[in-house]
């Protein structure tokens, strides 16, 4: 899927799972909470892209995601890439095809995806608020440039960067002063697992038996069968796909919203 999709796929999944634990296990966020979850969802659900890299001199190429924050992110996709192929060819077996690029291979795994969670989580307990704003400023930057993919792309790079600052910043200064934070390490482990699934449903698939060996393959990439598989920027993608997650994520956002809003004016429904 395109990085458009990916974003909203994770922000839709952690806004109706918000809805979800506030519903049935009387489980109730702050609006900062909410929304922190959300854009670091949003930004993980982009993170695995950052495998596929471009020119780093140039700020050419690479996924969408890639040029977030310009030669930076460019250069950090790079060392992704170069480490996931790696990765795949210290593992490979037999019948595993050459690759000449690591996309869609390590950071496209559950392995993966549970490292990064867990990491994330530990990073912010052990270092606390600091280690916070910093995965912050990363992740609400990745999200900005896939929720608002056409303003990133004629902002430029430094705003996006500016703007990721200030949001991280604003986040910093609003978050009570305890370690900890689980539900950021949580938000970046699901924002990874949701793009899984999404590239799950196009007809390249993904790794996600890794590292399991099925056939004297360790790399069996797994998807829906072409005749029903999702095609990257189809319109059924870009408008069906994109429309449904849109709905759910505004209904999901309402429900969570509303009820504290009627209660504040008084108004029993």
């Amino acid at each position: 899927m395109m990085g458009p999709s990916h974003a909203l796929s994770g922000a839709a999944v952690w806004l109706t799972g918000s809805w979800a634990l506030d519903q049935f296990a009387d489980y109730h966020q702050t609006p900062l909470a909410l929304a922190v979850g959300t854009a670091v969802c949003a930004g993980g659900a982009l993170f695995p892209d950052l495998d596929l890299s471009g020119k780093v001199t140039r700020n050419q190429g690479g996924a969408t995601v890639a040029r977030t924050f310009g030669v930076f992110s460019l250069f950090i996709a790079e060392v992704m890439e170069k480490i996931s192929l790696g990765v795949y060819y210290a593992t490979k077996l037999s019948k595993d095809p050459r690759r000449n690029n690591g996309h869609r291979t390590l950071t496209h795994t559950l392995p993966f995806t549970g490292l990064v969670g867990w990491g994330t989580t530990a990073l912010c307990a052990h270092y606390g608020k600091w280690a916070v704003v910093s995965i912050l400023f990363f992740m609400i930057g990745l999200a900005l440039r896939g929720l608002f993919d056409e303003w990133a792309e004629r902002a430029g790079w430094v705003i996006v960067t500016l703007a990721s600052a200030a949001a991280a910043w604003f986040t910093f200064a609003n978050l009570p002063g305890d370690r900890g934070y689980p539900l950021i390490g949580l938000a970046v482990g699901v924002g990874c697992f949701v793009h899984i699934l999404g590239d799950m449903i196009t007809r390249a698939g993904v790794p996600i038996l890794w590292p399991i060996p099925i056939r004297r393959r360790m790399w069996t990439m797994v998807g829906l069968p072409n005749g029903i598989a999702l095609r990257t920027g189809s319109k059924a993608e870009v408008i069906v796909l994109r429309a449904a997650l849109t709905v759910l994520a505004v209904l999901a956002a309402v429900g969570l919203v509303a009820p504290s809003v009627l209660q504040r004016f008084n108004i029993e429904v």
